[in-house]
C-alpha cells in the first residue's frame, strides 16, 4: 500500500466552462486527453461499463464512490478492450477480492493504457454535468491556470468517426449449441452479451461491419437482423443510415437496440436529438404501453428518438418513466422493433430479456 501511495501523482479534470478538479493518477501514461464527460450511476458492472463499446469517446465518471472490488475479470467483458478516453472514480480499490479476478483495475489501465483518475468529489462532479448538461473535459497534467486557448480546444472536442472506430473490420461467425436459426448482427459497436443472448436461442449469429452494403446481408439468408448498440451521434452514420432503409424493403424481422434503435428510426424519416446529459446507469425505468407494465432496464445513450416525429408506420411502444423520452418503437410496414435500452445488460437488470424471446417469434412468424 505504501508502494502505491507513493507512485501516485496529482493530474487535473478541466471543464470547457473552466472549472476543474485536482486529483491522483492511476493507469495509463498520458499528457492529455480530451472526451465528452458523462457520468453513470450503476453500482456494480464496472467492467462492463469500461469495456462498453459505446464509451468511446468519452470520459467516463462513476457516481458510485468505491470502484475496483472485485477486481479484473475477463470473462465479463463487453469487448476484447476498452474504448472510452479516461475513467474517474471517488476512490479505487487497491486490494480486491474475488476468485474470478486476475489483476487490479490500475494493472489492466496500464496495460492498456487508458488514463484514470481518483481522489475527486464524483457527487459534486456529476451535479455540474446533471445541472448544466453533457459537456468536454481534459484529463491533464498541466496544473492551473488554464488560458482561453485550451478551453476553446476542450469545446471543439467532438465524438466523431467512433463507430467506425469500433467496429469489428471483418465479418465472424458464433455457432450456437443448437443451432435453429441463422442471424446476422450488424456491428456498430456491439455488447458481447448480445451475441450470447442469440446464440442461446438457438441462434447462429453472422457478426458484420458497420459498413456493410444490404445486398451482402441479403446474401446471407438470415432469418432475422440484429442491430447492436455504439457510440456517438447517430445522425453522424448517413451511409449505415442509407443501407438499413434497404434492409427494411427485404422485409426480414429486425431487433434494434440503442444505437441500432436511433438508427432504425432515422431510415424511416424519423428525427433524434441529445439529452441534457444522457441516460447511463442500471436505474433506468420505463414503461411498455402495450400493458402500462414498468421495467427497470440499463441504459447508456445521449441521444433519443423524436417521438412526435416517428412515421405512421412507426408506434411507440415504451417510454423513460423520468423524461418521457422515447425508449422503443414498433414498426408496422415491415417486421421490426426496437428500444433504447439494453434487455442485454451484464450486471443487470435482467427485467426485460423477453425481449429476445419476442425476437425469436417474429423469426417464426416470418419463415
Amino acid at each position: 500500500m505504501g508502494e502505491l501511495e507513493m507512485k501516485k501523482e496529482k493530474i487535473y479534470l478541466v471543464l470547457e466552462n473552466g472549472e476543474y478538479f485536482a486529483g491522483d493518477s492511476f493507469g495509463g501514461d498520458f499528457e492529455t486527453v480530451y472526451g465528452e464527460v458523462v457520468f453513470n450511476t450503476s453500482i456494480t458492472g464496472y467492467l462492463e461499463s469500461i469495456t462498453d463499446p459505446s464509451y468511446c469517446g468519452q470520459i467516463l465518471v462513476q457516481t458510485f464512490p468505491l470502484i475496483g472490488n472485485y477486481g479484473v475479470i475477463p470473462e465479463d467483458f463487453e469487448s476484447e478492450r476498452p474504448w472510452l478516453s479516461g475513467y474517474i472514480v471517488r476512490d479505487w480499490c487497491e486490494t480486491p477480492s474475488n476468485y474470478r479476478s486476475t489483476q487490479r483495475l490500475d494493472e489492466y489501465f496500464k496495460k492498456e493504457n487508458i488514463p484514470a483518475m481518483s481522489g475527486i468529489d464524483t457527487r459534486r462532479l456529476t451535479r455540474i454535468i446533471r445541472n448544466n448538461g453533457v459537456m468536454n473535459g481534459m484529463l491533464t497534467k498541466k496544473a492551473p491556470p488554464y488560458s482561453n486557448e485550451e478551453l476553446e480546444k476542450i469545446k471543439e472536442y467532438t465524438c466523431a468517426g467512433v463507430v467506425n472506430r469500433v467496429t469489428r473490420k471483418e465479418a465472424k461467425v458464433y455457432e450456437s449449441e443448437n443451432p435453429k436459426y441463422n442471424v446476422v448482427l450488424w456491428d456498430f459497436g456491439t455488447k458481447e452479451n448480445i451475441i450470447r443472448c442469440l446464440t442461446q436461442r438457438g441462434c447462429n449469429v453472422t457478426v458484420v461491419p458497420a459498413d456493410t452494403k444490404a445486398e451482402e446481408i441479403k446474401s446471407l439468408n438470415p432469418d432475422g437482423i440484429m442491430l447492436s448498440n455504439g457510440p456517438g451521434d447517430p445522425q453522424e452514420n448517413k451511409g449505415v443510415i442509407e443501407e438499413l432503409k434497404k434492409v427494411c424493403e427485404y422485409k426480414i424481422p429486425i431487433f434494434g437496440i440503442c444505437l441500432g434503435h436511433q438508427l432504425l428510426a432515422l431510415s424511416q424519416g424519423a428525427e433524434t436529438e441529445k439529452l441534457k446529459y444522457g441516460h447511463r446507469g442500471a436505474n433506468q425505468p420505463v414503461k411498455d404501453l402495450s400493458c402500462g407494465r414498468v421495467y427497470i432496464s440499463a441504459q447508456n445513450h445521449g441521444y433519443a428518438v423524436v417521438d412526435s416525429s416517428l412515421p405512421e408506420h412507426g408506434k411507440l411502444s415504451f417510454i423513460n418513466m423520468n423524461d418521457g423520452s422515447c425508449e422503443g418503437v414498433k414498426y408496422t410496414k415491415f417486421p421490426a422493433f426496437s428500444v433504447q435500452f439494453h434487455p442485454e445488460a451484464c450486471a443487470g437488470p435482467l427485467d426485460t430479456m423477453w425481449l429476445f424471446d419476442d425476437f425469436i417469434k417474429l423469426i417464426e412468424e416470418n419463415k
